[in-house]
């Protein structure tokens, strides 16, 4: 979901991602996101993000189509390699209305580079590689090249709009695009962008209706509305509201935060931009958690331990799914179980109780559910989820935190939603911990 208001028009800019693996879904496009959160940064409006495959006239076409929209700035990435389905700069080079010329200097610098490489590879025709690349010091006339970061250059073609051809794999891109930004031609392509304040609130617990309710209201009583840009995102059962002011018009965002607040106060969770694993991992220093969990197969130890420094708090983990593997590893009452059934919030709280014992810790918390497919129950469909939280305070006594929920999906959605869940009460349960 998204919402947008305009004010001024900032420069514009477009990316064109080449590759028919990424075009094929081989390979998944990193380069399209990074490059669309760089240019929010520098307040250049991104107008589309296009993708085609490895060849001249489809490339071609993009930028024809970017350049038809007005864009100040186009960025390529893929297609500068040395093989024959490498043709970015050609294309480019053709487009820009630009003579393709060797140059002597960039040829030199990706001899050095391949030979460097080559003295790995003793049985391969360093000769042959070498020719192959000379292919890529091939540049548009007038072009200024972007020193390789692998063996590839990079270039910028000044102009109406200026392109800026760069790498496909990420690590070569991302150094050779503050290069590219620092030139003289993509300062002037970008020197009308707008300067912004972004702010991000995140909220768990919220239907998106009742989210586009309230941004309706606010659109008939905060004064100034109109000057924010406002774009919602519903992601793993949280919602992401990011806006984008200039500062002059800061007020209206002030405003907006306050409705928020008022009608969905116990909602947000962070008006930062702190995601819940950050706060989560700050609110366990100086303690120790466990997990034990069941449907969600071991994915909240995973994201739990995803934060530096997280083997200082994070003690230990079980995933046991078979009834007597959570009697013999986690202590649970088989009584429990045959009273109330496996995915039973008795049985969240006692594998939570269990994961604490067994591993000495202040913090645990259990999961066991029905992720699917099969094995549900009229009472108990695929989707039911139980979670506890149980927390040693200060003075020594242990409370819990236990809920169910029931969320539609298949088995990666439930477990993905089920870990979102799961963070959501540890935070709740270790803001009330001491």
């Amino acid at each position: 979901m998204g919402l947008r208001r305009v004010g001024r028009v900032s420069a514009r800019a477009g990316i064109v991602v080449t590759g028919t693996e990424v075009l094929t879904g081989r390979v998944r496009d990193l380069n399209g996101p990074w490059l669309a959160d760089r240019l929010l940064e520098l307040g250049v409006e991104l107008a589309h993000v296009t993708q085609c495959g490895d060849r001249a006239d489809d490339i071609d076409a993009q930028l024809r189509f970017l350049a038809g929209q007005q864009v100040d700035l186009i960025i390529t990435s893929g297609g500068l390699g040395p093989t024959a389905d490498d043709m970015t700069v050609e294309v480019v080079s053709r487009f820009c209305g630009r003579e393709l010329v060797l140059d002597d200097g960039l040829e030199r610098t990706i001899d050095e580079i391949v030979t460097g490489l080559m003295a790995r590879f003793p049985d391969v025709d360093a000769d042959a590689v070498r020719a192959a690349n000379r292919k890529q010091a091939l540049i548009p006339a007038g072009a200024q090249i972007l020193t390789p970061v692998g063996t590839a250059p990079g270039v910028v073609v000044p102009g109406t709009p200026t392109v800026v051809v760069l790498p496909g794999p990420p690590r070569e891109l991302q150094p050779m695009w503050r290069a590219a930004v620092a030139t003289d031609a993509v300062q002037a392509a970008i020197a009308g962008r707008t300067r912004y304040e972004q702010h991000t609130v995140r909220m768990f617990g919220l239907p998106e209706s009742g989210l586009a309710d309230t941004l309706r209201d606010a659109e008939k009583t905060v004064p100034g509305f109109d000057r924010l840009e406002i774009t919602t995102c519903l992601r793993r059962g949280e919602l992401e509201i990011v806006t984008r002011v200039e500062p002059q018009h800061a007020s209206a965002y002030t405003d907006l935060l306050s409705l928020l607040r008022d009608r969905h106060g116990r909602e947000i969770f962070s008006t930062d931009g702190a995601l819940v694993d950050d706060q989560v991992a700050e609110l366990l220093a100086g303690r120790r958690i466990a997990t034990a969990e069941s449907c969600t197969a071991g994915l909240l130890a995973a994201r739990l331990t995803e934060r530096p420094g997280s083997s200082a708090y994070v003690a230990g983990a079980v995933v046991a799914y078979a009834n007597d593997a959570k009697i013999e590893l986690l202590g649970v009452d088989g009584e429990v179980i045959d009273a109330h059934g496996a995915v039973s919030e008795p049985v969240a709280e006692q594998m939570a109780l269990g994961a604490l014992r067994r591993f000495g810790a202040d913090t645990g918390i259990g999961v066991t559910g029905i992720a699917g497919p099969g094995g549900g129950t009229a009472a108990k469909p695929v989707g039911t989820v139980c979670f506890s939280v149980v927390v040693r305070d200060d003075d020594g006594a242990v409370r819990a935190l236990t809920r169910t929920t029931h969320m539609p999906g298949n088995r990666s959605d439930v477990r993905e939603r089920s870990t979102t869940i799961a963070m959501h009460l540890l935070r709740r349960a270790l803001i009330g911990a001491g």
